[in-house]
């Protein structure tokens, strides 16, 4: 279905060099960039531009624009969002979605990878030593800066800082002209190490589900789109929040199968059920 096809990355920001070898190998397409596409225009992490759509509409869109600029029919884009753990709340995470578009074969297929393993983080700075405590905990200089005067303010930004000097010089020249400073992460994927292993991550969760065929028609993209709770306690045989199967559904022909004890066990440890320990 893909092998020999030109495939467009949706990116300004050097993610090509992530999900391209991997698409490359696993698929056989032939990748490249769409010529004068600024993905920036759909919303920026430091607020000049608001992201107006939730991430799965705005990564569809910054595909489908890619796509129609390059007359091309098979196109990949990421979307990135930082911020609080969906369920782990006291830590930040990368939240990541991956999106393949083949108007050839009226196919989408998405997938979310989200990990801790993010140095994303900010907040005011008032002297020079404080500027260099942050940039040691947020893995400077391997890791990009940003500075700007106030958490909110969008003029005077100055992004992109990899250089302890320059770093330096933009913090004296921003707190001299207004007396604060506002220090944080570059989430941009050229800039962050971190979060390119993240996408890496999702590009090969991409492509494994890409792989994956549906019993009945082969489209590709047949994966888990419902899991079953109620896996039973071996000490007492009643049902825990522990899963007992998934639910996979082909989004084409509508095909769904139930995959019994995904996690390879038939019962649960008592330390998790609610009645042998309330």
């Amino acid at each position: 279905m893909f092998q020999g096809r030109n495939l467009v990355i949706a990116t300004k920001h050097k993610k090509e060099k992530v999900i391209a070898p991997i698409l490359e190998l696993e698929l056989g397409v032939k990748c490249f960039l769409p010529e004068s596409f600024d993905t920036d225009s759909l919303g920026t992490f430091t607020g000049e531009v608001d992201r107006k759509k939730d991430p799965i509409a705005t990564v569809r869109e910054k595909c489908l624009k890619a796509m129609e600029l390059s007359n091309c029919d098979l196109g990949v884009a990421s979307e990135g969002s930082f911020g609080p753990h969906p369920s782990i709340y006291f830590a930040n995470a990368d939240d990541e979605f991956l999106i393949l578009i083949d108007k050839a074969n009226d196919l989408e297929i998405i997938v979310r990878e989200i990990s801790l393993e993010t140095n994303f983080n900010g907040g005011e700075i008032n002297n020079e030593h404080e500027l260099l405590e942050f940039a040691k905990l947020t893995k400077f200089p391997t890791h990009g800066l940003i500075l700007r005067k106030s958490k909110n303010d969008i003029k005077g930004i100055v992004k992109g800082l990899k250089n302890e000097e320059e770093l330096k010089t933009a913090f004296h020249k921003t707190f001299k002209e207004c007396g604060s400073t506002y220090i944080e992460t570059d989430m941009r994927a050229m800039h962050n190490p971190s979060r390119m292993k993240v996408i890496k991550q999702a590009a090969i969760k991409l492509v494994k589900k890409i792989n994956s065929l549906c019993p009945q028609c082969e489209t590709p993209g047949f994966a888990v789109t419902d899991a079953k709770k109620g896996l039973k306690c071996n000490l007492c045989g009643l049902p825990t929040n522990s899963i007992l199967s998934y639910i996979y559904t082909c989004n084409k022909c509508k095909f769904i199968t139930e995959e019994m004890y995904p996690n390879e066990k038939t019962k649960e440890e008592p330390m998790y059920c609610d009645y042998c320990n309330p």
